[in-house]
């Protein structure tokens, strides 16, 4: 069940947040750190009411935080439409429930939320060596349509969007 995380949910968010950044240290992406993202990234979410988190049986198989709040960077980005957009951060699965199809239901989740909010349009990034998450927006329909430098990292960020058909 796909539900608002709450402040009690952001142990079990920094774990599963501690066992990712180890996975990407493995295979050299460098997107989060021990300086990003931090607990106090999730608070501000919840406090916003962006954050939502995937339970099943009181463990947190995923989260993923769907707001309206576009970096700077985006300015610079030919994104496919000029609508207004709701945006796709931080968004994690749980090592436990991987291949799983939790990543898509988080997705799939955005998009339905997009919607209910009368927004068709969804835009998000990730670090161009993330191949994963790279993978799971095309898969998911997104489009590439930019790339930027973001968080100061060497190298640059890729950008994606998706215009939502309205019979999901």
């Amino acid at each position: 069940m796909i539900r608002k995380a709450t402040k009690i949910d952001i142990s079990k968010i920094m774990k599963i947040i501690a066992v990712t950044i180890n996975e990407m240290k493995s295979y050299n992406n460098t997107q989060w750190d021990e300086s990003y993202p931090q607990a106090i990234n999730f608070l501000k979410d919840i406090e916003a009411g962006d954050l939502y988190v995937d339970e099943l049986n009181d463990e947190i198989r995923g989260f993923v935080c769907v707001n309206y709040i576009e970096p700077i960077e985006y300015n610079y980005i030919n994104w496919q439409s000029l609508e207004k957009a709701m945006v796709i951060h931080r968004m994690a699965v749980n090592s436990n429930f991987r291949n799983q199809g939790v990543a898509i239901s988080l997705l799939k989740f955005s998009e339905e939320l997009a919607l209910k909010n009368g927004v068709s349009y969804l835009k998000t990034d990730t670090y161009s060596i993330n191949d994963k998450m790279n993978s799971l927006f095309k898969k998911f329909g997104f489009q590439l349509v930019g790339e930027m430098k973001f968080l100061g990292k060497e190298k640059p960020f890729y950008c994606y969007d998706k215009i939502i058909s309205k019979n999901i």
